[in-house]
């Protein structure tokens, strides 16, 4: 009966129950710190995940069953049951569930941490709509944090996200969405402790933390998506134990080169030049003039132009007349060069009909290739759930591009944009509608080229793979960055939101196009303070697009070189800090630039400074005009010095200290 479901047990083991109701199943797994809970109706089977694979290797090619228990510590808690409710506890927390709907609650010695909502929380019978729901309890002044790379306010309670990804050149850190992850996770901190849901889904939807009300209900969050089955996870634990628990869910994170942390230089004006070569020897010139040290260039798409089009693994040798000698003369001055790739391929591109005799795109039910817009033309996406595809881009990116001296991939432009119900992808063996599983295609897309890398310079080779689009467990193949951003001071904070969003969402390595990829050239001011912002986040890449107009290179400023080589030499300074936090943080499960309210219970969550690894507190400047720095030092028995010298300061303590656009960054070091 429509919004009365009577569930009765079918199944149990001593880490697994299983119960039913006329037409759906609801399934709880029992793991150390998570409950899991599946919602599967009869006669469709669940998708598979790509994203939850706990342990060193990585999951199979064709996805892991979804309801697998591999790799995930069980534990058999005591359950009480009768006819009304089954109660069990997790982690000192205990649980409640009505068998009418299947509601759960969750209380620990503070009160209710987690709740379903009253009356209907799952859509058992199409009562709440299409696809999967969930609705659950939300109190008030509780604390949203999570979901990718989403923009606003670290806090994303009261506001609606599309659980989608897209392509958002120029978007807005304070407003824009969809923008580049897809992560359906977030945390939630009440006045009862802090919680944790995943759910394993790639389908499109929404999530809401309170934009929608409804007289009828308590308030309410909620999350919507196509996917008809729907398994999630509840994390228990502190909000670090929770970030810490999630991330080691999927997987962790893959190593990254120590060279990566050093700057690398990026403009798609010198590949998009008829004199692609020569203008990217003159960066390495200008380096050497400016006493700046380099690890990498990023190389934009321009290198593969036919005409005007780019075309995927197309070698222009009018721009560039020999690759192999280029790589090897950037190599020979320690420097890599990282390679544009993007995985739709023009209906112009010499491959094009080889690619679509084979099968390889995403298409329609006739076999016919899907076309999109795409760079200037229509394209066809490569659907990496083909096994032949995927073979087919690995190889590419052997021969054409790491065999030739190019062994850092970038991954751009693989969002997918795919809406049309009626475009499939192979799906290893089960078809499957493309827009089901979107991110997944970026996220083996990666996998494809980091392994092309590994194949050709040995498994002891550690790459450096970076994707624009991504999904919970790209991390096993790739780091990211937050896209094309925006240049302005607004910008510039909320991009510092953005990156905390990020910490706490399970990545390790990104960070942002320093001074913005899109609008005006930063001034001299603006550009000063992102570089200081800059130097304490992962990756330190300049990078613009300005047509017209100069590109945002460290030499931007002659007259502020002076400045600008003292921060590139703390930068250099900082890299075996780094390098070495970033791989006991890989280890730990946890991220290396983090919001002080992880390890600080109750500090600010819009707080303008942050902790790069675990004993460095950097405080930048993101307000036009200022001229110093005020910060609550966080509390630490050791005390903290300024810019790791002089008087010890208790934490705990204000200070305000000068910083002018033309100084050095504020920052504090444990003793």
């Amino acid at each position: 009966m429509k919004f009365d479901h009577r569930f009765s047990l079918a199944d149990s083991a001593a880490s697994m129950r299983l119960y039913r109701a006329d037409g759906v199943s609801m399934r709880l797994d029992f793991f150390e710190h998570i409950l899991r809970v599946a919602l599967l109706r009869d006669g469709t089977a669940p998708l598979p995940t790509w994203s939850v694979c706990p342990g060193e290797e990585d999951c199979p090619l064709e996805g892991r069953d979804k309801l697998s228990t591999e790799g995930i510590a069980a534990v058999c808690p005591v359950v009480e049951e009768d006819e009304e409710q089954l109660r069990f506890s997790l982690d000192g927390v205990d649980f409640t569930v009505e068998k009418k709907n299947f509601r759960i609650t969750a209380r620990n010695e503070k009160g209710i941490l987690y709740a379903d909502r009253s009356g209907l929380a799952y859509n058992f019978d199409g009562e709440l709509g299409d696809g999967s729901v969930h609705y659950t309890r939300r109190e008030e002044g509780e604390r949203i944090f999570g979901l990718g790379d989403k923009g606003g306010t670290v806090n994303k309670a009261g506001r609606s996200f599309a659980l989608a990804a897209g392509d958002s050149m120029g978007f807005s850190a304070r407003t824009s969405d969809p923008l580049y992850k897809q992560i359906p996770f977030y945390i939630c901190e009440n006045s009862a402790g802090s919680y944790g849901l995943f759910y394993d889904t790639c389908s499109n939807g929404r999530v809401d933390f309170g934009a929608e009300h409804d007289n009828y209900f308590e308030p309410f969050s909620s999350i919507r998506f196509e996917e008809e089955n729907m398994v999630f996870y509840l994390i228990l634990g502190t909000m670090e134990e929770i970030v810490q628990r999630f991330t080691a869910l999927c997987g962790g994170s893959a190593p990254v080169p120590d060279w990566a942390f050093r700057y690398c230089g990026s403009t798609m004006e010198y590949t998009d030049a008829p004199d692609t070569d020569a203008r990217l020897r003159s960066f390495a010139a200008k380096c050497e003039e400016n006493g700046i040290r380099a690890g990498g260039f990023y190389m934009s798409s321009g290198y593969t132009q036919i005409g005007e089009q780019r075309c995927v693994f197309h070698w222009n040798t009018d721009k560039i007349p020999s690759p192999e000698g280029l790589a090897a003369w950037f190599r020979e001055r320690g420097m890599e060069l990282i390679v544009n790739v993007k995985p739709a391929f023009l209906t112009t591109h010499p491959l094009y009909d080889m690619i679509a005799r084979h099968g390889w795109f995403l298409h329609y039910a006739d076999g016919t290739p899907a076309c999109f817009p795409f760079w200037g033309g229509m394209a066809s996406y490569l659907d990496f759930t083909n096994p032949e595809a995927y073979d087919f881009w690995k190889e590419c990116v052997k021969t054409q591009l790491a065999q030739k001296g190019y062994r850092s991939i970038w991954n751009d432009n693989n969002e997918y944009d795919v809406q049309d119900a009626d475009v499939l992808a192979c799906g290893f063996g089960h078809e499957t509608r493309a827009r089901l599983i979107r991110p997944l295609f970026s996220c083996l897309m990666a996998r494809s080229s980091r392994e092309a890398v590994t194949e050709t310079l040995g498994v002891d080779y550690v790459p450096f793979n970076i994707s624009r689009c991504a999904m919970a467990g790209t991390q096993r193949a790739a780091t990211t960055w937050t896209g094309d951003n925006y240049t302005s001071f607004s910008e510039l904070r909320y991009n510092h939101y953005q990156a905390m969003t990020m910490a706490l969402t399970g990545f390790l390595f990104f960070g942002q196009d320093i001074g913005g990829f899109s609008g005006p050239q930063p001034d001299e001011e603006l550009f000063l303070r992102w570089l200081q912002y800059g130097v304490f986040t992962p990756r330190f890449v300049l990078h613009s697009w300005k047509p017209g107009r100069e590109s945002t290179m460290p030499w931007l400023y002659p007259e502020r070189m002076e400045s600008v080589r003292s921060l590139f030499a703390l930068r250099e300074k900082l890299l075996p800090y780094l390098a070495e936090e970033c791989e006991k943080k890989r280890k730990e499960h946890l991220p290396l630039i983090y919001p002080v309210f992880l390890r600080e219970e109750g500090y600010d969550c819009e707080a303008d400074c942050f902790f790069c690894g675990d004993r460095f507190l950097a405080c930048p400047v993101f307000d036009r005009g200022a001229e110093a720095v005020t910060v609550t030092l966080p509390r630490c028995a050791e005390g903290w010095l300024l810019r790791g010298e002089g008087e010890l300061i208790p934490g705990g303590e204000t200070v305000t200290v000068p910083c002018l656009p033309a100084d050095l960054p504020v920052w504090f070091e444990i003793k």
